[in-house]
């Protein structure tokens, strides 16, 4: 499942992300790749261990665990700790690749699962040309260029890319999920089952007969695909 989830983060939020990545300290975005992507990559990204990067996992940390879409679409077990990059001059570019399946986390921290790969754009589409992520589907090429502050969601396992920067600075940042529910074709049963649950809810109030049985087919559901 490909997902567009808006305003994960305020503008305030966003004015604040991008004043501390303008003093941040990068560095060659490979040090933090596989063997694969390591090939593919020509981007720069913040050390992990930086203060800056400490202050922007806080800040996108705290975008996630207030946002309910993004729960109900990811259903997270892990959320790995997110890290940022700049696209732009002669480090412009990400060729196609597929992340890792374990994410290692640093200082012996544990390790993530990669189900869901997550992108969360920092610079808004005027401010660079080029730069779209590129999500290879099997209806085809999905190519996502989003507002500052907004996040997609996509499968860990697919061919992704990031389209050549011809001018400006692409910044974002990027993560990953371990979800409760492994497989992608159920986490998107659950969220469309939710959302349209959300729907009812709305008109016909949490007490109606419908809407009891409804959520109740879905906690059952999820009871018998999570794994905690």
């Amino acid at each position: 499942m490909l997902l567009h989830i808006n305003d994960l983060l305020t503008p305030e939020e966003v004015h604040r992300a991008r004043a501390i990545l303008a003093v941040a300290p990068w560095q060659d975005g490979r040090a933090t790749s596989g063997e694969q992507a390591a090939l593919a990559k020509n981007n720069e990204q913040l050390p992990e261990g930086c203060e800056e990067a400490r202050l922007l996992q806080e800040l996108v940390l705290r975008g996630l665990e207030r946002h309910e879409v993004f729960f109900s679409a990811s259903l997270p077990r892990q959320v790995s700790p997110p890290l940022f990059n700049r696209y732009g001059g002669a480090t412009n570019t990400f060729g196609n690749h597929v992340d890792s399946a374990v994410r290692f986390l640093r200082n012996g921290a544990g390790r993530v699962r990669t189900d869901i790969s997550c992108t969360l754009f920092l610079a808004d589409p005027d401010e660079y040309d080029g730069g779209e992520l590129v999500v290879e589907d099997t209806y085809g090429d999905k190519r996502v260029k989003l507002p500052a502050g907004d996040l997609v969601l996509y499968p860990g396992t697919s061919v992704h890319r990031v389209e050549p920067v011809t001018r400006g600075h692409r910044l974002a940042c990027f993560f990953w999920i371990q979800s409760m529910v492994r497989s992608d074709e159920q986490r998107r049963l659950l969220f469309d089952m939710d959302m349209h649950l959300r729907r009812l809810r709305s008109g016909a109030g949490d007490a109606d007969p419908a809407v009891v049985g409804l959520t109740g087919t879905y906690h059952n559901l999820l009871r018998m695909w999570v794994d905690t």
